[in-house]
């Protein structure tokens, strides 16, 4: 058992947030279910990371919701996903937050010689990130990097970068392009690609390189990130915390007084 959520290789339990499935898994048993596809290289699947405001997207995004559905794995990364977890009866310690589960698969696996692509980030982040890790990690082998322009890129270029990732012949692709967005390319291009594992870490491109700053580690640890990212900011994410926070306690709270049901 694995912290005494699955066994390796069975199919994760999950449990329904509002309407959203959510696998009871752990850093630990994410890493081994991505080794396991690594090694059977039968199919691309994905690895949705899904917080608080994935679950509501997915309430007013009906076609969000169904990308989610078919995720080959939706872990919990945000305490209330953890918290909701241990009410309906798992043991999970704390969140699969992106940046983490990054960092430990690559210490965990820098020696076994598999393939990553980094997609996503700013200008010459992406390129920067690759750099970094293949420095942390001995080992670690950079297939190759790809940095899309801020606008959708046209069915050339869309061709042109499937291409680029599978002469790659990547194990993983690590696809930061912030949440809902990196689903959607994940969830558009998983029958295009031969690629076993395809997963989305949000801003962990930006932490891992240093140009977003992260919350001390009892914050991460204590269900306090939110705040220190709304403080740095505010702008961009109050309406993430405080509009879709609040709504998304009232539909837990419906749902927990058996008011409303999702489905």
């Amino acid at each position: 058992m694995s912290n005494g959520v699955i066994a390796y290789g069975d199919v994760a339990r999950s449990y329904n947030l509002l309407g959203v499935r959510v696998d009871a898994v752990q850093i630990a048993d994410t890493i081994a279910r991505m080794e396991e596809w690594i090694k059977r290289r039968e199919a691309c699947h994905v690895v949705a990371v899904t917080d608080m405001h994935s679950v509501m997207e997915a309430q007013h995004d009906k076609g969000f919701k169904s990308m989610l559905a078919v995720a080959d794995l939706v872990v919990p990364d945000g305490f209330p996903l953890v918290w909701m977890g241990r009410r309906k009866g798992f043991a999970l310690r704390s969140r699969v937050c992106g940046p983490e589960l990054m960092t430990a698969f690559c210490e965990e696996t820098a020696s076994k010689g598999y393939r990553h692509f980094f997609y996503g980030g700013a200008p010459e982040v992406t390129r920067d990130l690759a750099a970094r890790f293949a420095a942390r990690f001995p080992g670690l082998i950079v297939a190759g990097t790809y940095c899309p322009p801020f606008r959708s890129l046209t069915l050339e270029e869309d061709r042109e970068v499937v291409e680029a990732i599978e002469r790659s012949c990547a194990d993983i692709v690590w696809v930061g392009l912030g949440a809902q967005k990196q689903d959607r390319w994940m969830f558009e291009h998983r029958k295009l690609l031969s690629v076993p594992v395809l997963i989305g870490v949000g801003a962990a491109f930006d932490f891992h390189t240093g140009r977003v700053p992260r919350a001390p580690v009892w914050m991460r640890e204590n269900g306090f990130e939110w705040l220190f990212r709304l403080a740095v900011e505010p702008r961009r994410l109050w309406k993430r915390y405080l509009v879709y926070g609040s709504h998304f306690v009232m539909l837990v709270a419906l749902e927990s007084l058996g008011f409303r049901k999702f489905s």
